[in-house]
């Protein structure tokens, strides 16, 4: 138990520095760079620490260097399943690197978004933004003055992870082609999404390509409780499938579907995005496009770290792209047959 100083508090790293006759800066670094300081001065200052059983804390650790060892990860919604992966790969990485992992839910807001990097700016060594909300000149600004990675929101101003979904929407219009769909809706999710537009840019001009007829609903938030909302508006296009933004959306849209007597997929075909855990479980199960999502986090940590430390990260990559697939199920199936009037 730590000794109390004159205060009747904890000892402190001012503590040792006066009883030592050294700056607060020495002590810092005896303690936690001990080859930084020459061998008289650091065992002092330990044997003065030992005796006031003083216990350095992180703040004091990072003194000289400027180092917090934490990284702060940023996600637009952290009950979202998607997000479980990304926050077990990015903990896994920086734990096994000695860092601490603060985790911030910033509520689909750039507001909040932008408010807490520049407040946690000497909180966090670096950050990881998911899926950010930020605009390109937001980045840009941060970027300047801090470490940054963005998972599913490429940027030429920081480094990024990308998850190749508009790439599985090619697979998914392939898929549904292919089981005689000719009118698809794409359900789009939030207007300030950089994958959403990646998304609805690559679905636009396959479908084009196909000579498919298109139409599109949304904005919607990503959750199962605008799914009513984006079921009804999709059954109003006279679509026969539709390619949805998440899967929160998706089995929401399910559940909707099921009350208004559209049966799926006899009637209404449904494509999903991202497998969360209870995509397989729904009725019918969904089909949904797929991607190594714990592996973008480990990824994105990887990348930060280089940034930190380029001297000892070899080289560092500035962009990475996880590959996506289309695990089919029972949501899709084919086309309904039109009778004559």
């Amino acid at each position: 138990m730590a000794e109390t100083n004159a205060r009747g508090s904890a000892p402190t790293i001012r503590d040792v520095a006066a009883l030592a006759g050294v700056a607060t800066s020495t002590v810092s670094r005896a303690l936690s760079n001990p080859d930084r300081v020459n061998r008289a001065t650091r065992e002092r200052i330990e044997k003065v620490a030992a005796e006031l059983n003083y216990v350095p804390s992180s703040q004091a650790r990072g003194l000289s260097s400027g180092r917090t060892n934490a990284i702060a990860l940023l996600v637009p919604d952290v009950t979202n399943p998607f997000y479980f992966d990304i926050i077990r790969g990015t903990q896994n990485q920086l734990k096994a690197a000695g860092y601490t992992q603060l985790l911030v839910d910033t509520e689909e807001s750039a507001e909040m978004e932008a408010d807490t990097l520049q407040k946690m700016q000497r909180t966090a060594d670096g950050f990881i933004l998911a899926a950010s909300r930020l605009t390109d000149t937001q980045i840009l600004e941060a970027a300047a003055s801090q470490a940054i990675v963005t998972i599913n929101r490429s940027s030429a101003n920081a480094p990024t992870v990308v998850i190749d979904t508009p790439g599985a929407v090619v697979q998914a219009l392939e898929h549904l082609a292919s089981l005689g769909h000719t009118r698809i809706c794409y359900v789009g999710g939030p207007a300030s999404s950089w994958s959403n537009a990646k998304r609805w840019k690559t679905f636009e001009e396959e479908s084009r390509d196909r000579g498919l007829t298109t139409s599109r609903v949304g904005p919607f938030t990503p959750k199962t409780t605008s799914g009513a909302a984006a079921a009804d508006a999709a059954a109003r296009t006279g679509a026969t499938a539709c390619i949805v933004f998440n899967d929160l959306l998706a089995i929401g849209m399910l559940q909707r579907l099921r009350e208004r007597g559209i049966r799926v997929p006899e009637d209404m075909s449904i494509v999903g995005c991202d497998d969360i855990f209870g995509a397989d479980f729904c009725n019918p199960p969904l089909t949904t496009m797929a991607s190594p999502i714990e592996q973008a986090g480990r990824v994105a940590v990887s990348m930060l770290l280089a940034q930190l430390d380029p001297l000892n990260a070899g080289s560092s990559r500035r962009l990475a792209v996880m590959p996506t697939h289309l695990t089919v199920r029972g949501s899709t199936g084919p086309a309904p047959v039109q009778h004559p009037e």
